[in-house]
């Protein structure tokens, strides 16, 4: 219960001790948006870095190579826990933007720097506002900000992490329209940090690779017609290649 309770502190304090940085930023912002946005991204990295290292995670990362440096993409992931979002998100090179359920923002503060940081919420009943909320990330990518969706739309709680449910076709609608590249992201063991054990949060070991650049025009129509069929397989076959690193 330590680890939890100093994560709980850190998020309660990062929160409140930065609001005079969230009006630092928009000063910021005013004559240059870029820096800004970069200043935000590094910010909410380190306190991510933070919390990983006091739940005593350690993360062997593969392929991180595969991640382009100069260019939008869309990653998508497996998901079984709450951290899979600090895991992934403290290692984006660049501008990225998660796609987060709109509950989110009823969460003071947390919901500001989301919104700081180009996250998208998505109304999962809505089918029109959850069009809009794919045209706008559409929009971002074509601005050069990558964009994350964990296309299971919610947590995974399977008893084996090999067993996904299935991908909405939908959200991987950004990277067909833009031709961004799909950078798929296997994450094995991430439940062990808290979900597994709730509410303990314990030292574990998680894998994590990036999966080679994936774009839509280059597969055959029938792999363009199920994309997250096929994405999915991609990631299945990682995660059931890395257990044994676990």
């Amino acid at each position: 219960m330590i680890r939890f309770i100093l994560i709980v502190i850190i998020v309660v304090g990062f929160l409140i001790l930065t609001i005079p940085v969230l009006g630092i930023l928009w000063l910021i912002g005013r004559k240059n948006k870029k820096a800004a946005d970069l200043a935000s991204l590094r910010i909410v990295q380190g306190a991510f870095k933070l919390i990983l290292f006091v739940a005593g995670t350690k993360v062997t990362v593969i392929g991180a190579e595969n991640v382009p440096k100069d260019q939008p993409v869309l990653y998508i992931g497996n998901h079984r826990s709450y951290f899979d979002i600090l895991l992934t998100y403290s290692r984006c090179p660049g501008l990225t933007g998660y796609v987060a359920k709109d509950g989110m923002l009823k969460v003071p503060l947390l919901s500001t720097w989301m919104k700081r940081l180009y996250c998208l919420f998505l109304n999962r009943t809505d089918l029109k506002q959850g069009l809009q909320t794919i045209l706008t990330g559409i929009d971002q990518i074509k601005n050069g900000i990558s964009m994350c969706i964990f296309p299971e739309g919610t947590r995974n709680k399977n008893a084996s992490e090999l067993e996904l449910l299935p991908f909405h076709e939908g959200s991987l609608k950004m990277a067909e329209k833009t031709g961004c590249p799909i950078i798929t992201m296997s994450i094995n063991n991430s439940q062990e940090i808290f979900e597994a054990h709730f509410p303990k949060i314990r030292s574990c070991h998680v894998v994590l690779e990036y999966g080679k650049p994936i774009y839509p025009k280059e597969l055959s129509r029938e792999e363009r017609k199920f994309l997250g069929a096929y994405c999915q397989k991609q990631i299945v076959e990682t995660l059931k290649k890395n257990q044994e690193l676990v």
